[in-house]
């Protein structure tokens, strides 16, 4: 699968697309440590629509689904990349390489798509993810995906980093506290071996994760095969879609935490909101949407 050539195809035939991965260029950025996670902040004015969407039932009922292939502009063209999904580039990119994976189904944005082990072993050096309906989800009447490359990412890195299938007492899934990490929330990380054992991790990987943050849609999932070959998928169980503090209005911060936000690079569409933006803030905003990194 050739991307470089789909992304440069794409932004020379799409003004929307090469305005906005031009302007990845200015984006501004800074980084604030939060225990063993170096959280990057990146104001980036594009992602507001997303944002800013609204996810509740009345206001996706009044707008067309504009990820299905009849709403979507006309310069946005698909590849398969598993049955009933095709790979698009996403317009308003947070990094260089930034698609969106869609079912070419309408359905909400339920469960836990298996098929994204598939697409990251199409998608080597990516990390493919999903946003939950109730965990950062802009479009929860659309069944899709994301991939970014996964250098981007530094929860991916700082998992790779600490949890290796010798690391955690041997255990194939490890926690946090596992791990001996400070982290401001909780997550269950799960190393899929091509064993027989691996295997049967795998085929229980959603008991694994948590059936009930499935069932109601809260929860980040991230799948990518790392530089040993070896599968791995980080489940970040949610409390929250938002927090407290999300709003347009004074006093507020226009932040809502999706996969790439929980991965530890914060989207602040609003300059207000990136200089604002402190160390105790922020680790406010990962409590109240995550959970407890003790009681993963």
């Amino acid at each position: 699968m050739d991307l470089e050539s789909m992304i440069d195809g794409q932004i020379a035939v799409w003004p929307l697309a090469r305005q906005n991965y031009q302007a990845l260029g200015s984006t501004q950025r800074r980084s604030l440590r939060l225990g063993d996670l170096t959280v990057g902040i990146q104001h980036n004015p594009a992602r507001i629509v997303s944002t800013a969407a609204k996810t509740d039932k009345a206001s996706i009922s009044a707008r067309r689904c504009f990820l299905c292939k009849d709403n979507r502009p006309v310069e946005q063209a698909g590849i398969p990349i598993a049955d009933g999904w095709e790979l698009l580039l996403n317009p308003f990119p947070i990094f260089p390489t930034h698609f969106t994976i869609v079912s070419k189904e309408h359905r909400p944005q339920e469960g836990f798509p298996v098929d994204m082990v598939e697409m990251a072993e199409k998608l080597p050096g990516h990390t493919v993810f999903f946003n939950g309906s109730r965990a950062g989800a802009s479009c929860p009447d659309h069944l899709h995906c994301q991939a970014v490359k996964t250098h981007e990412l530094p929860l991916m890195q700082m998992v790779e980093s600490h949890h290796g299938i010798d690391a955690g007492g041997g255990n194939r899934i490890a926690t946090p506290s596992s791990l001996n990490l400070d982290m401001p929330f909780g997550f269950k990380s799960v190393i899929i071996t091509p064993d027989a054992d691996g295997m049967q991790t795998l085929a229980n990987i959603e008991g694994i994760i948590g059936i009930d943050y499935i069932n109601e849609g809260r929860l980040n999932v991230f799948v990518w095969i790392d530089k040993s070959s070896l599968l791995r998928i980080v489940a970040v169980p949610r409390r929250a879609h938002r927090p407290s503090c999300y709003g347009e209005e004074a006093g507020k911060m226009l932040i809502s935490p999706g996969c790439i936000d929980m991965a530890g690079v914060v989207i602040t569409p609003r300059k207000d909101d990136y200089g604002n933006l402190t160390e105790s803030l922020l680790r406010r905003i990962y409590s109240e949407c995550g959970e407890d990194p003790q009681a993963i």
